[in-house]
């Protein structure tokens, strides 16, 4: 199991507190910027062949261009307030949980996932700066499924439900097009390695506790008291509850099939 507090003791420097409040600031800013100059957006985005031609600050812009939000609108402006929206809970949630340090890394290691799976597999994960949201919005579910928000601003909703969502939409978008499933799964394996298996792990033990609290119960239960004993067989009228129990002549007591003649 990795020391996170050992970590954060040697490369402390490389936290950065409220990481994904400043990439959503910057995806709002490219947004309102594309308003003036509509071809911003693929400019900063992620392409594999212009990258390897020199253009290497899309390695990091390419984190909050916008272009997959398409051209400036009403409805454009709606999803990218909620998706700020969520950044912003997404990271104070995480860094609640986790620490501003485990939360940078977790957030550094989903980049570097994504720019290798842009890089190095023959068909890259199209729009990074939503692959990383989702890595961490699935995070913060996993963490948090029971908390409530409003979706849109009026539809309350459990964010354990919008993890499902969001999951199944990415496992629905493997099925129809399976050559992205190894970049689906590489953008994703900071979640994977941050609070799925760890996720799994824990269930797993507190199943594994509740069958073993079951079976200490089962154990420790009180045997029924019995009120007949025969003083042949020992077999008690709570042992064997179909048997007459009768007092011999001795004044010993005896099942039926064991009373002296």
């Amino acid at each position: 199991m990795i020391s996170f507090d050992r970590w954060e003791r040697r490369f402390g420097w490389l936290s950065f507190p409220g990481l994904l409040r400043y990439v959503a600031i910057l995806h709002v800013l490219v947004f309102f910027i594309q308003i003036f100059r509509p071809e911003i957006g693929t400019m900063l985005d992620f392409d594999r062949s212009k990258i390897l031609g020199g253009e290497v600050w899309r390695l990091v812009t390419g984190f909050f261009a916008v272009s997959q939000f398409g051209s400036p609108s009403p409805m454009a402006m709606i999803f990218l307030l909620c998706a700020v929206n969520f950044a912003f809970m997404v990271n104070d949630g995480l860094e609640a949980e986790w620490g501003a340090f485990k939360t940078s890394l977790f957030c550094y290691f989903g980049m570097l996932a994504i720019i290798a799976a842009s890089l190095v597999l023959p068909y890259q994960p199209p729009f990074a700066g939503l692959l990383l949201y989702a890595s961490a919005f699935l995070a913060f579910a996993t963490l948090f499924p029971k908390v409530e928000i409003l979706l849109f601003f009026f539809i309350p909703v459990k964010v354990g439900l919008l993890g499902i969502v969001t999951a199944a939409g990415l496992a629905i978008s493997g099925i129809s097009a399976p050559i992205m499933i190894p970049a689906l799964m590489l953008a994703l394996s900071n979640y994977l390695l941050w609070a799925g298996i760890p996720a799994l792990r824990g269930s797993a033990r507190s199943l594994e506790s509740a069958r073993r609290r079951r079976k200490f119960d089962a154990a420790k239960a009180p045997v029924e008291e019995a009120f007949h004993t025969c003083s042949h067989c020992g077999r008690t009228d709570a042992s064997h509850p179909a048997l007459d129990f009768r007092v011999g002549g001795d004044g010993n007591e005896y099942c039926s099939e064991h009373l002296p003649g």
